[in-house]
């Protein structure tokens, strides 16, 4: 029996290469680590992009539907460009909480014009964290034009819708805001906890700071979603009282886009209201003058 002892493969030439590379430096290091997860991620990016070559799937009432690719291979694929883009990501398990404040606020952060399929995938890819924030903007104006598109039996309909659509927006905002102050009390426990503890890992560090960006940089998003819907509604009614004036249908739905950015602005503080004067319901009634009105009960015999 022979055995017979196989030469190893030949390196190449370390020096500088010949040919027509001869001018371009060899990619090496961290850099090729990351031209190759980028390269990987570009195809995966469009392999999603062609499943989901549009917005987020509705069902009744256009609330959100149950969906493998937008739910969990998105959101996956997110992390990973997330991390190349060196943006906190974490792999902590959501509370309920947290899934409730990112189940509110899909509603206020998605396109107002719910037609407009462009735009609601473009912001998708956002809140899968594949494009980010900063890409997933709307224009304005095609809440406008998708308006102007519908075929309505009155011109006046079309600032009933605007005015409808705002004092909706504005219902949604009070709850998305108790939600996220009962996740801001929770992260900061979450600190507090981390901070008390001797031996904590560093992934457990790194974890518990992502998720409380996450969180925050989620509120903020909502709340610059709600300024651009506020736009949205005032470009609308701005074209179409001259395109189709309406005086007192006007005023109604300027009224309530000034009704939503008085709720908006409870956001922008991070859903932390500073109300410093109290109202009469929170006045303490006086100790002196009570039971001297008429009110009194009347004696029992």
């Amino acid at each position: 029996m022979t055995l017979t002892i196989v030469p190893p493969p030949k390196r190449p030439p370390q020096g500088r290469p010949e040919g027509a590379d001869a001018g371009l430096a060899p990619v090496t290091g961290r850099r090729a680590v990351r031209l190759r997860a980028l390269s990987g991620l570009a195809g995966l990016g469009l392999a999603l992009l062609g499943l989901s070559a549009c917005s987020r799937p509705t069902g009744d009432f256009d609330r959100a539907r149950p969906s493998v690719t937008h739910d969990v291979l998105m959101p996956e694929a997110g992390k990973l460009v997330a991390r190349l883009r060196e943006e906190p990501v974490s792999e902590f398990i959501l509370t309920d909480d947290e899934k409730l404040l990112r189940d509110l606020g899909w509603g206020l952060i998605r396109p107002p014009a719910t037609q407009d399929w462009i735009g609601g995938t473009k912001v998708e890819l956002t809140r899968t964290r594949l494009l980010p924030e900063k890409e997933g903007l709307v224009p304005v104006t095609l809440y406008t034009v998708f308006l102007g598109s519908e075929t309505f039996r009155s011109s006046n309909v079309r600032f009933d819708r605007i005015a409808a659509d705002a004092r909706g927006d504005a219902t949604l905002v009070p709850p998305f805001c108790a939600v996220a102050t009962r996740v801001a009390e929770a992260d900061l426990e979450r600190l507090r906890a981390l901070s008390s503890r001797d031996l904590v890992t560093t992934e457990t560090y790194a974890g518990a700071n992502a998720r409380v960006w996450e969180n925050r940089a989620y509120t903020d998003w909502v709340a610059q979603a709600l300024r651009f819907r506020i736009q949205a509604y005032q470009t609308a009614v701005d074209h179409f009282e001259i395109e189709t004036p309406s005086g007192n249908r006007v005023w109604e739905a300027n009224r309530a886009i000034k009704e939503l950015e008085t709720v908006v602005r409870l956001t922008e503080k991070g859903c932390q209201d500073t109300n410093r004067f109290p109202t009469a319901q929170q006045t303490d009634r006086s100790r002196i003058y009570g039971n001297w009105g008429l009110e009194r009960p009347a004696p029992q015999k």
